[in-house]
């Protein structure tokens, strides 16, 4: 019966992968009504703390794109690449990082592309160089993030006692997932250095040069934000989101700044949830009123779409699997519980799959990371393989790839013959060993 219905779980997840993140969100409930009523299954807790947090968080970030305050980094960004365009290899993964590590989501840096395809192109150096891995550097980000989805996950997950160690807050979580995801970005840049045929030794780039009309169409337009003028409200939210970033990192370093309440008996300082989600709040509202945001428009930017689809996915898959898991504990801990403790390892492949089914770090994580806990797992080795959230660079299927490819006008960012044989998959195969390396180095030194 456990196969059979880890089974439906699984077709679950395969069909709705095929409708994006709202499909998988909307499917799961197939999942979970199968489960509950054919099987006779016990349903699990949706991750409503989980969901509150993203919620905010997504709502602060949409009323800083709804300012500007994303354009003013992205033009920061570009005017960086623009000033040193022979190091575009190595700075442009570093840029896309960056704004994905300062907004939480990787969906920011697309306007980015057409712009590190056009200094590429100018300077003479193969775009896929640059643009593959930066597409991967985007979302190897979102594990360090302090506002991503998927910290503020891990945050929920980890914020309490499970008998196993003590409760591990967001700096300490941060403290391992930023360097690691900078030491995984900068193995994978510097590998991406000398990658491909050089532009004048590529036949097939060639070839698409002696017409005229595709010389034009690869050579021709130039993307930038540099003579853009924005007002001064977009500096403002810019700077109002970094101060709501930095009161959350602050509180979070020193838990005797949260106020105390009593809690079975004992004074517990007020959870980093419920800390990101009123500083979250707060920096939103602040920007509403004194950056003359327009509310209405809020709700329609890509931030908060993606966003809301984010929640949904995160809400119909953790569902389903806590449903599962939390009926079948006893059996999956007498099976598995030996196998993980001895070798933890095999979580971080596990959480590698789930990734690629679902598309999403959050929802692999808000599935995976649980049931390590359940199995006994130390929390410390979570965050050592943080990192292999981060798995569905391996088919490119997911927006940010795909947009990169689009950008690319020369064809050198492309997908194979075989679909594996994609521009994606060994710099994304590259970034997240040294990454996951990297932590785990990180965790069993220091902590």
């Amino acid at each position: 019966m456990i196969t059979i219905e880890f089974v439906v779980i699984l077709l679950c997840l395969l069909t709705g992968t095929r409708f994006g993140g709202m499909g998988l969100g909307l499917i799961s409930g197939i999942g979970l009504f199968i489960l509950c009523f054919v099987f006779g299954l016990q349903p699990g807790k949706p991750p409503v703390d989980v969901m509150l947090t993203i919620l905010a968080v997504i709502g602060c970030a949409a009323t800083l794109q709804t300012a500007g305050g994303l354009n003013v980094m992205m033009q920061f960004a570009e005017r960086l690449l623009r000033k040193h365009p022979q190091h575009i290899t190595l700075l442009a993964p570093f840029t896309t990082w960056m704004l994905t590590f300062l907004c939480g989501t990787g969906h920011v840096v697309y306007t980015m592309f057409p712009i590190i395809a056009d200094i590429a192109l100018k300077k003479g150096i193969r775009p896929e160089r640059p643009m593959a891995v930066a597409s991967v550097a985007s979302q190897m980000a979102i594990t360090a993030s302090p506002v991503s989805v998927a910290v503020v996950s891990l945050v929920s997950i980890l914020g309490a006692q499970h008998g196993i160690g003590h409760a591990w807050g967001i700096l300490e979580i941060l403290a391992v997932s930023v360097p690691a995801s900078l030491f995984g970005v900068a193995i994978a840049a510097l590998w991406s250095l000398r990658r491909g045929k050089d532009l004048a030794d590529d036949m097939d780039f060639q070839e698409k040069l002696k017409d005229p009309k595709q010389r034009e169409f690869i050579y021709g337009g130039t993307e930038t934000l540099m003579n853009q003028r924005f007002p001064k409200q977009a500096y403002w939210s810019t700077w109002i989101f970094f101060a709501g970033i930095a009161v959350v990192v602050l509180l979070g370093a020193f838990p005797e700044l949260r106020p105390a309440f009593e809690l079975k008996g004992k004074m517990t300082a007020l959870s980093m949830n419920l800390v990101i989600q009123m500083m979250m709040l707060i920096a939103g509202a602040v920007m509403l009123m004194a950056c003359k945001v327009n509310a209405s428009a809020i709700s329609n930017g890509a931030v908060f779409k993606a966003g809301m689809v984010a929640i949904f996915s995160v809400f119909g898959v953790a569902w389903m699997s806590d449903t599962f898991f939390q009926a079948h504990l006893d059996e999956l801990k007498l099976a598995l519980e030996g196998v993980v403790k001895s070798h933890p390892w095999t979580y971080a492949i596990v959480l590698f799959l789930v990734s690629k089914l679902v598309n999403s770090q959050a929802a692999a994580l808000t599935a995976v990371a649980p049931m390590g806990l359940m199995l006994g797992i130390e929390p410390k080795m979570l965050i050592a393989f943080f990192p292999a959230s981060y798995g569905y660079f391996v088919l490119p299927t997911y927006p940010s790839d795909l947009a990169c490819i689009g950008f690319d006008r020369s064809g050198t960012t492309r997908i194979g013959k075989f679909i594996i044989n994609h521009s994606f998959i060994l710099p994304g195969l590259i970034g997240v060993s040294c990454a996951c390396a990297a932590s785990y180095l990180l965790v069993q030194t220091f902590f």
